[in-house]
């Protein structure tokens, strides 16, 4: 149908409606594709041709579009225009779950045993009985007292090796380690090497700070060492930043050559490696990480936000001088100030009784089962890890990512888009599944079967790619 034969029937189903006039934009364009004048893949007409054609303003329409866009009719893509979205035109997405099944959070599982509820009632009132109030809830000292400081050591010590308490900084979760390794490392406009694909919060930090991140070639191992030297070269970057084991989203572990290269060329660059490692401590024979390689070129970031859980708001820093140390606890103490008392009091006590190794263990039993729940439900697929968090899934060639991710919103699934993590050249076509935020197995396992169902749902043969 012509636009103007479209926008002709809008205005006589506008004017039916009794509602609010975004509401009747809404139904004419619902109604247009039910009765198939709008197939899968069509371009609607401009915003302002849409408002002058029914006699509205540019705002009316422009929130009839957005409400369109949640309920799943249509989806936008800058500079090529609206679209009317794939299975808009389907039974499916009428019949589609009220609720959600939230597999966006790399989250690590709530373990059954032992409880983490009982653990936290009985652990709060032995801190209020051994502990004044007042010295809970007051503030802290910056970057950790030296108990704190002595069990990171002790906690990240299979990773990196031994180290000395004043060598590591407590941090307020490892999104503030990561803004304060940033912003003394760099200056607006700098840049910072990484993967293709990486770390959201990485983004976050970067784009607050105007820092410019690259993104450099790699393969199923990680880094490509040439690429890698060429980028160091061209850019003259002030660090690397790389997740060496489970790397998020892909789930690419580095191997112990490939580390080696990665710190000889950042030694000859003379710069230093951020190196964030939330997941090592999920292997039981992790590979050595980069600080451990050469300490004097590495900032080292543990979070216990993935192997016990982020509600302890928990990072360990390894630092490679006393200068960058300075200069780093003076970062945090900008930006956060200190540590919750009451949530580092119960941090500290989970290590010293060894209750925290107990909770990583009955983490790591979960994760497996989960992995191998998915991996006999979707096939052995690329971006699996047994022992990681996450999945990295590649998609047929009939979808790609946001519209998969846009469905599967409408299936009762939420699901993170390749988009999040790119940070240079198109997206691939891949989603992360997060296996550790589903409370239990057999919600995972229909999630699981939901997934299958969706990769094999084709589009229209009308449809027209807009992404």
């Amino acid at each position: 149908m012509e636009e103007h034969e479209l926008l002709r029937s809008w205005q006589e189903l506008v004017k039916q409606n009794t509602g609010p006039l975004y509401k009747g934009i809404v139904q004419a364009l619902a109604l247009s594709v039910q009765q198939g004048v709008l197939r899968e893949g069509d371009r609607l007409p401009t915003q302002r041709l849409i408002a002058s054609s029914l006699g509205t303003n540019l705002t009316t329409v422009t929130r009839a579009f957005r409400e369109a866009h949640q309920i799943g009719l249509i989806d936008a893509t800058v500079g090529r225009g609206t679209f009317v979205r794939i299975g808009a035109t389907t039974g499916q997405w009428q019949t589609s779950r009220a609720s959600i099944v939230d597999m966006t959070m790399n989250l690590p599982p709530v373990p059954s045993l032992p409880s983490l509820t009982t653990l936290i009632q009985t652990d709060f009132q032995s801190l209020l009985k051994s502990q004044s109030i007042n010295s809970l809830m007051s503030y802290r000292v910056t970057g950790g007292t030296h108990d704190e400081r002595y069990q990171g050591a002790k906690w990240i010590e299979p990773l990196i090796g031994s180290r000395r308490p004043d060598d590591i900084v407590v941090t307020p979760g490892a999104q503030t380690a990561l803004a304060a390794t940033i912003s003394i490392l760099t200056s607006p406009g700098d840049i910072i090497l990484t993967e293709k694909m990486t770390y959201p919060g990485l983004r976050t930090v970067a784009n607050q700070l105007g820092i410019l991140l690259v993104g450099v070639e790699g393969d199923e191992n990680g880094f490509l060492p040439s690429a890698l030297e060429d980028a160091c070269q061209t850019y003259r970057p002030k660090a690397i930043y790389c997740t060496p084991t489970l790397q998020n989203p892909t789930t690419v572990t580095l191997p112990l050559s490939r580390r080696q290269s990665l710190m000889r060329i950042a030694h000859n660059a003379g710069i230093y490696v951020i190196e964030d490692d939330p997941y090592s401590l999920l292997l039981d024979n992790p590979i050595p990480a980069l600080s451990s390689l050469e300490r004097k070129r590495v900032i080292y970031i543990a979070t216990l936000a993935k192997v016990l859980s982020p509600g302890l708001r928990t990072a360990y820093v390894a630092l490679p001088n006393a200068e960058i140390h300075q200069r780093f606890v003076a970062a945090v103490r900008a930006f956060s100030l200190t540590n919750a008392g009451l949530l580092s009091a119960l941090t500290l006590k989970w290590m010293q009784s060894g209750q925290a190794a107990k909770i990583l263990a009955a983490i790591k039993h979960e994760l497996r089962l989960r992995q191998s729940i998915a991996r006999t439900i979707l096939g052995d697929r690329p971006g699996m890890d047994p022992n990681g968090p996450h999945i990295w899934l590649h998609l047929p060639p009939w979808w790609n990512s946001s519209d998969f991710v846009a469905y599967a919103h409408h299936r009762g699934l939420a699901l993170v888009p390749s988009s999040v993590f790119a940070v240079s050249g198109p997206s691939p076509a891949n989603v992360r599944l997060s296996l550790g935020s589903i409370s239990n197995i057999s919600d995972l396992e229909k999630a699981m079967k939901d997934i299958v169902t969706l990769l094999h749902y084709k589009r229209g043969e009308s449809f027209v790619p807009v992404v």
